[in-house]
């Protein structure tokens, strides 16, 4: 954090020292990524139903088209994932024969992907596969250079029930919603991924219910589309009983009103953004209820852009399983989320490629990705306010 060195310059100097430690973010909440210049500040929010979402708009970018996404290798062939053992993955990008370390059967927890494209592959915790002997989700924020040696890919699986037919898979165009992102990307821990998604939400209710909304009041309408628990149990006895999160978030139970609710969130977004002068949007702000909880915030908004249509639906699934609130937080509560923290640091790093650092504070943890060739930068920054 910002820390103030207190010593004997006179009242000029110690007002400087006040306003220096005070208002660090009283420029709209400034912060460095994907250059150390570049800045960025919290917009009003796009309120609808128990969802906030803030958007993050910046006068600046960063080159990020030298990276291409999970979805965008996979749709073109340029990226092969495939259950372990898998015959057909022992190839290099250009087709010869690629003779692996070791041959193994296929594992819940284990992948193996060729990047055959000709750029970086972006991973993020939480997109989803399809396909394979279970749907998987990938487990944490990473970088896979183009060429590379077949990669072991962590994957926590998010189709308990299935361990059956083929063995390639397929752009899922998903990412699973923050309850269970933040059990793949924080607790590392395949059981806690399988509950967060039987269970819909790791959120504890709130110890005093609050009242039905009438409707009014910032463009709100009540609360009618929250997804319970035993409505789950009900999809998953019906519709997906291997569990499968796709099939779950997609049924005519669930999949409806998370469509209807996306669609208008993504109207009041489009309408708020489109007045941004000299602006992009590069990241939001996520809150449910009076809780702001989550933030993804990237280094260009064309790499928001890319990620955006995935993004949107997340959260809202994660609104229909949150318990219900009217209380809404403030912009001032939204820069405030995203003030730097002060505990337990830990970096993960592959050389030249990429380095993943976490800073974890109480109940509040920060993870950037940085890539490292060919030039560093960080191209996606996620907070969470852990629900667990």
């Amino acid at each position: 954090m910002y820390r103030a060195k207190w010593i004997s310059w006179g009242s000029a100097g110690l007002a400087f020292a006040i306003l220096c430690f005070v208002f660090p973010w009283v420029n709209n909440a400034q912060k460095n990524i994907g250059s150390s210049s570049n800045e960025w500040r919290v917009a009003d929010p796009i309120r609808y139903e128990n969802l906030s979402v803030f958007p993050i708009v910046s006068r600046q970018s960063a080159d990020t088209a030298g990276f291409a996404t999970l979805d965008e290798g996979l749709s073109a062939g340029e990226v092969v994932i495939s259950e372990g053992g898998a015959e057909m993955i022992r190839r290099s990008r250009d087709g010869r024969p690629y003779a692996m370390p070791e041959q193994r059967g296929a594992s819940v927890n284990q992948l193996v992907l060729i990047n055959r494209g000709s750029k970086p592959l972006l991973l993020l915790a939480g997109e989803l596969v399809s396909g394979g002997k279970q749907d998987r989700i990938i487990a944490k924020d990473r970088i896979v250079p183009p060429g590379a040696a077949p990669l072991p890919l962590d994957v926590f699986c998010v189709e308990a029930g299935r361990w059956s037919s083929g063995v390639q898979f397929s752009a899922g165009k998903l990412m699973v919603h923050p309850s269970v992102r933040e059990e793949a990307a924080i607790t590392q821990e395949q059981d806690k991924v399988w509950a967060a998604v039987r269970n819909g939400t790791a959120a504890a209710p709130p110890t005093v219910p609050s009242p039905a909304r009438n409707g009014g009041g910032s463009g709100q309408t009540s609360q009618t589309v929250t997804v319970t628990g035993s409505a789950l149990s009900d999809v998953i006895a019906t519709e997906a009983p291997t569990q499968s999160y796709a099939k779950l978030y997609k049924s005519q139970q669930v999949g409806v009103p998370a469509d209807t609710f996306a669609d208008e969130v993504q109207r009041r977004f489009d309408l708020a953004t489109a007045k941004l002068k000299g602006e992009s949007v590069v990241g939001v702000v996520v809150a449910y209820g009076g809780e702001v909880a989550w933030s993804d915030i990237f280094a260009s908004p064309s790499l928001f852009q890319r990620y955006w249509p995935k993004l949107i639906r997340s959260y809202v699934v994660e609104a229909l399983v949150r318990p219900q609130s009217n209380e809404q937080p403030s912009v001032d509560d939204a820069r405030e989320f995203l003030k730097p923290l002060v505990g337990h640091e830990s970096i993960e790093t592959e050389p030249a490629i990429y380095s993943l650092r976490q800073v974890t504070q109480g109940k509040y943890v920060e993870q950037e990705l940085e890539a490292l060739r060919p030039v560093e930068i960080t191209l996606h920054v996620l907070k969470v306010h852990r629900a667990s």
